[in-house]
């Protein structure tokens, strides 16, 4: 019982030595670790349907190539097309596109 108490008042205890900078050193290895996972696997495209190539911090990326529908819209707003040729066109893409969602197999496999 004595050695209880001497431990629970802490007589002739120095502190908590050099070792009490291990649990922050722990905590911060952990914190630059999760962003470390987060950042690469932002920067390999990650696993979401919306994400069409990697991120804009990708070097070895050129400029993204445009989708038809971008180009369309170009066009249209540039005068090369007038409203009733670019909703048809937009039509037929949009037909387009939805066969190729429907073809592709389910499960995201390519």
């Amino acid at each position: 019982m004595d050695t209880a108490m001497t431990l629970l008042a802490h007589e002739g205890w120095n502190g908590p030595g050099p070792w009490i900078l291990f649990v922050p050193l722990v905590w911060a290895v952990v914190v630059l670790g999760l962003i470390t996972f987060l950042r690469r696997t932002a920067r390999r495209g990650g696993a979401g349907p919306r994400r069409r190539g990697p991120g804009p911090w990708h070097l070895g990326a050129g400029p993204a190539e445009p989708s038809p529908v971008d180009v369309l819209g170009r066009r249209f707003a540039e005068g090369q097309i007038d409203e009733n040729e670019y909703w048809m066109r937009l039509s037929v893409l949009n037909e387009a596109m939805h066969s190729e969602r429907q073809a592709e197999p389910k499960g995201g496999a390519r």
